[in-house]
């Protein structure tokens, strides 16, 4: 993959493992029915966006839960277990391979997360890594709900673009969502869609970016 300079990686599944269907169930548990339609990797209930954008607290996200599975009584802890089922860790070869990449290329995280989330990664990181947090691997790290904007929205990508001086013809960005890298490829970027056949170590060098 020739004149690439930046890279763009995406989180969930490319870096950090993720599992949709344990959270399916853990929603199903809760008492939530047609949880495909509420959460499934390719969309889902307005309220997931909202928290991703940073539109709502926590508090109000968790509300919208026992409002939509009409169990007012569940837990804050309750809920949280839930929604963060799907979070199964790092492979540890990949923060090898992030920081060989940093050293070669500008790298950038751009991630669609929410507040339980990033809190409940950034104390996996600290616990079993023993890192403060996902800076040391990128020049920048963007997350949807602080710069209040997400995938597959242009602006997000727009703003990684212009606040780094970008050409986006010299930048790939690596996502397992082909609506994320639809956007992407609109803007002129290089992609690759990252499939669970596949991995971060393999891809890399397969290309001969490493």
């Amino acid at each position: 993959m020739p004149n690439i300079k930046n890279i763009i990686f995406d989180y969930g599944n490319v870096i950090f493992m993720i599992d949709f269907l344990k959270t399916q169930n853990s929603f199903t548990e809760l008492g939530i029915k047609n949880v495909e339609k509420f959460f499934a990797h390719t969309g889902h209930d307005p309220l997931f966006d909202q928290f991703e954008k940073g539109d709502i607290s926590a508090d109000t996200f968790r509300d919208g839960v026992r409002r939509i599975t009409e169990r007012a009584e569940l837990s804050d802890e309750q809920i949280n277990n839930a929604w963060t089922s799907l979070l199964i860790g790092v492979p540890p070869v990949n923060h090898e391979l992030l920081l060989l990449a940093k050293r070669k290329y500008r790298t950038f995280l751009l991630s669609n997360i929410n507040e339980i989330h990033l809190d409940f990664i950034s104390e996996y990181l600290k616990r079993e890594f023993d890192i403060e947090s996902n800076d040391v691997f990128f020049e920048k790290v963007y997350y949807s709900h602080l710069v209040r904007m997400r995938k597959p929205n242009r602006e997000i990508f727009e703003l990684v673009l212009k606040e780094n001086g970008l050409d986006p013809a010299e930048t790939l960005f690596v996502d397992d969502s082909p609506q994320h890298l639809a956007t992407a490829k609109e803007l002129g970027l290089r992609t690759h869609l990252m499939t669970r056949e596949d991995s971060l170590e393999k891809f890399l060098y397969r290309e001969g970016l490493l």
